[in-house]
């Protein structure tokens, strides 16, 4: 089912997504296509109970017709609308 919105926006407690987090070798995540969510999501990179619905939810997202889904903290909405360093955007394939 297409809901129709070019835009899905999930709101979180980080600026962007990280693999390896709390690792020392952490890495923030800018943008993301949706073969590569599914590929850190197989590796376990994002826990049920954290980051793994929200990323599911953004690859659902875009499989059903969306365009692009942005992760990030709510004081970053607005401006992630226009500056995509503070925030992490899947995008399709």
């Amino acid at each position: 089912y297409n809901i129709g919105a070019d835009l899905f926006m999930i709101v979180t407690g980080v600026n962007k997504v990280c693999v390896d987090f709390g690792k020392p070798t952490q890495k923030e995540i800018s943008c993301m296509k949706v073969s590569e969510a599914k590929r850190y999501m197989a590796e376990g990179q994002f826990p049920p109970g954290s980051m793994g619905p929200k990323i599911s939810s953004a690859v659902e997202y875009i499989e059903k017709g969306g365009k692009e889904a942005i992760i990030t903290r709510q004081e970053n909405i607005g401006r992630a609308m226009l500056d995509p360093t503070c925030c992490t955007r899947i995008i399709a394939d």
